[in-house]
C-alpha cells in the first residue's frame, strides 16, 4: 500500500475514534455516526472512505479492531488453560470500558440492520472465535478441558457470561468478577475422574435415598 494511502486509511480511522470517543467533544454514537462525519473529522472525501468499506458498520469495526487483537493476545507460548484464563479476562477488562461499550452499541445497530449485523460477524466475531475454538481444542488435547465436548459450544459457553454482563449490566467486568466467571466456567469444563453427565446421575440417585 502506497505511503499516502496508508496515512489516508489511518487518519480515518483515527478521526472514527475521535468521533465515538464519549470524551470527546464531538463525541457521537454509533447510531448518529455517519460516512460524510467521518471524511470531514478525517479531511477526506466519502469515495476514499468507499475504497476500503463497504459501509459506516465496516469502518467502525475496522476501527475497534484496530487496538484490540493486540489487547486481547491469544498466546501460544503458554498451556492453552492458561492462554484461555488471560485472553478472557483480558477481554473482559476492556469491555469494561470504551471499547465496551462501542461494541455494545454495534450489537444493538446488528439487531435492525441486516447488514451491519454480516460486517460484524465477518469483520470481527468469527475471526476471533475460531480462533478462541482453535486454542479450546488445544486444551482438550493437552487434558485440560473436557474431550468430549463440542469445542464451538464451550467456546459460546466461555464468551457469554462476558457478553451477558456488557449487555445487561447485571455485574461487573473487573479483574475479579471475572476470575470467577472463569473459575466457574472452566471447573465445569475441566478434565477429570468423571464427566459431569455421571456426576449428575450421581446426585440423583442420592435425592431418593432414606437418610
Amino acid at each position: 500500500m502506497a505511503i499516502r494511502s496508508e496515512q489516508s486509511r489511518r487518519a480515518i480511522l483515527e478521526a472514527t475514534m475521535r468521533l465515538l470517543d464519549e470524551s470527546g467533544p464531538a463525541a457521537v454514537s454509533v447510531q448518529k455516526l455517519s460516512i460524510e462525519r467521518i471524511a470531514r473529522e478525517a479531511g477526506v472525501s466519502k469515495t476514499t472512505i468507499y475504497r476500503w468499506w463497504p459501509s459506516k458498520a465496516a469502518v467502525v469495526i475496522d476501527t475497534f479492531l484496530d487496538n484490540h487483537v493486540a489487547r486481547t493476545p491469544i498466546r501460544e507460548d503458554v498451556p492453552a488453560i492458561e492462554a484461555v484464563r488471560e485472553h478472557l479476562a483480558s477481554l473482559a477488562e476492556i469491555y469494561a470500558g470504551g471499547e465496551g461499550r462501542l461494541v455494545a452499541q454495534l450489537i444493538a445497530e446488528c439487531q435492525d440492520d441486516p447488514a451491519t449485523m454480516v460486517e460484524f460477524k465477518e469483520r470481527f466475531w468469527t475471526p476471533r472465535s475460531r480462533a478462541v475454538i482453535q486454542l479450546v481444542r488445544r486444551a482438550m488435547e493437552e487434558g485440560s478441558m473436557r474431550g468430549d465436548l463440542d469445542p464451538e459450544l464451550m467456546t459460546e459457553l466461555l464468551y457469554s457470561p462476558i457478553y451477558f454482563r456488557l449487555l445487561l449490566r447485571t455485574g461487573a467486568l473487573d479483574a475479579e468478577a471475572t476470575k470467577g466467571i472463569l473459575h466457574t466456567a472452566l471447573e465445569g469444563l475441566a478434565a477429570g475422574r468423571y464427566g459431569v453427565q455421571q456426576a449428575y446421575a450421581e446426585h440423583s440417585a442420592q435425592r431418593w435415598l432414606p437418610g
